[in-house]
């Protein structure tokens, strides 16, 4: 059986969804992410149409957290018995699967298209993490991916996770992960590359 061979930017994107599902964890588990994590999801959510990856993730820096984890999960087979990685993970896989559904329903990949857009400029006249804009995001949330068949349950506190405004930033994070994994998609990523290739994708990480 032929399979492709994993690129280094296909990794960029795969540690952008790794890192935005982090936040989601330290958000549902302690209420305090990461301000420039969280800054640099919403980035790579609300700038849907980029020149080019760079313009898109910038130095591989900004990505540092999502590598970390990335190469992590590919270097120890035991990451499912850990439950905080085994969380992480679980939402890795559940954006990836969605970013694929929703790239085959043209009506609903329309009716995000068109929210993201609107928040993007509702971003410009606020900031990229301001709380409308994280409450406008969270409800396009609630109005699109939460209806799926599929629903990310996020696991936590419930002391943070049933406030409104934490909870909108999770939604957020979420949105994030399933977006760069539409990416990944686009650039080529399969699931049999998490599973079978893990070693072709070490060699091609990049210096965090």
């Amino acid at each position: 059986m032929f399979f492709s061979t994993p690129t280094e930017h296909q990794t960029l994107a795969l540690a952008a969804i790794f890192q935005a599902s982090h936040q989601v964890y330290k958000l549902a588990h302690s209420g305090e992410p990461d301000a420039d994590k969280m800054q640099f999801a919403m980035s790579t959510l609300l700038n849907q149409n980029p020149d080019s990856l760079s313009q898109l993730y910038g130095a591989n820096g900004n990505l540092h957290d999502g590598l970390f984890i990335l190469q992590n999960f590919l270097q120890n087979k035991n990451n499912f018995t850990d439950p905080k990685h085994k969380e992480i993970i679980g939402y890795v896989m559940s954006s990836i699967h969605l970013a694929g559904k929703i790239s085959s329903d043209s009506e609903l990949l329309s009716k995000i298209k068109i929210g993201i857009e609107n928040a993007g400029h509702q971003a410009k006249h606020f900031s990229l993490t301001h709380d409308n804009v994280y409450t406008n995001i969270g409800s396009l949330y609630l109005d699109t991916i939460s209806k799926m068949r599929l629903r990310i349950k996020v696991m936590g506190s419930a002391v943070y996770v049933q406030q409104p405004a934490i909870a909108a930033r999770i939604r957020c994070m979420l949105f994030a992960a399933i977006r760069n994994g539409f990416l990944w998609r686009q650039l080529g990523g399969k699931r049999r590359h998490l599973l079978l290739q893990r070693n072709a994708i070490l060699k091609v990480i990049p210096e965090k």
